[in-house]
């Protein structure tokens, strides 16, 4: 460790040993259920039917697969597991899925009922001095399979920071672009949050724990899954065009979103409607999340 500046807590020899988890993979067996698929269909409350065998699965609802299931000895005191495994020991303590980017295979979707392998690998593990000290990004690519091959490739960003500062520079607020041609507006209550983390399994107690992520990370509130807001706003290309397919989607992170305040999800179609520009926003109109959509 760095003597000195309690922000920068990487030195050379942790670093390379950090990146020395560059190119390592990992295997999961899974079977697309029903029981999730109901589970979040209700929570995006949405009427769909009951889902049968053979049934495609919506877009980036493979994330309520291949979940990672620690013991409970093995979970931190944030509620993620502890470091190491698959992914690196990253010291830094705050973690955040920063944005993604997928693809999908119109000839062979994902269905209630497959039996599905997931093969992921670190791609590259990087350093960056930010001014509220290390920064280190994780960047893990996944194949999904089937019986059929390969239906599914994503890239996943993983972002590691330090603990906030008092005196930590504020980056400034990006505002949203109005006017959208698609809007929808999400209150994210406590039982939202809670279900969607039950749903996922994850246990990170900023999503559902107001005394931890107000006291101990310094957050305002709840913080809203960025992989929630990833399926809302896919979800409202799904509401807006039903009869599309979304071959691809990228997202970006740009800023957290907090409880108790409504956000709003809007969309943009392409004048030839082959994509949709889509982004979240704050309820003081700060970009939260911007993405695009490619349908087919």
């Amino acid at each position: 460790m760095t003597i000195g500046n309690p922000k920068r807590m990487l030195d050379a020899a942790a670093l390379a040993h950090l990146q020395s988890w560059s190119g390592r993979t990992e295997t999961i067996l899974d079977d697309i259920t029903a029981a999730p698929v109901r589970g979040l269909s209700a929570t995006l409350d949405r009427g769909d039917p009951a889902p049968a065998p053979g049934a495609a699965l919506p877009p980036l609802w493979h994330w309520l697969y291949f979940l990672p299931q620690h013991r409970q000895s093995e979970i931190g005191p944030d509620g993620h597991a502890k470091r190491g495994g698959f992914l690196p020991p990253v010291p830094l303590p705050r973690r955040m899925w920063a944005g993604g980017r997928l693809r999908w295979r119109q000839d062979n979707p994902l269905a209630v009922g497959d039996a599905v392998q997931r093969i992921s690998r670190i791609g590259s593990v990087t350093h960056k001095a930010g001014r509220t000290g290390d920064l280190l990004f994780v960047l893990v690519a996944h194949e999904v399979h089937n019986a059929g091959g390969l239906a599914l490739t994503e890239e996943h960003d993983i972002v590691y920071r330090a603990a906030a500062q008092p005196d930590d520079p504020v980056p400034p607020p990006v505002a949203a672009e109005q006017g959208a041609a698609w809007q929808r507006s999400i209150t994210p209550d406590d039982v939202l949050l809670f279900r969607y983390s039950a749903l996922t399994f994850n246990g990170h107690r900023i999503h559902y724990d107001r005394q931890y992520v107000t006291g101990v990370e310094g957050y305002p509130g709840l913080v809203v899954h960025g992989p929630l807001i990833a399926t809302l706003l896919v979800d409202l290309v799904r509401r807006e065009a039903p009869g599309a397919f979304i071959k691809s989607f990228d997202f970006k992170a740009v800023r957290p979103t907090f409880d108790p305040h409504p956000f709003r999800l809007n969309g943009q179609p392409s004048a030839d409607g082959k994509t949709v520009q889509l982004w979240a926003e704050d309820h003081e109109g700060w970009l939260t999340m911007q993405a695009t959509a490619e349908l087919a």
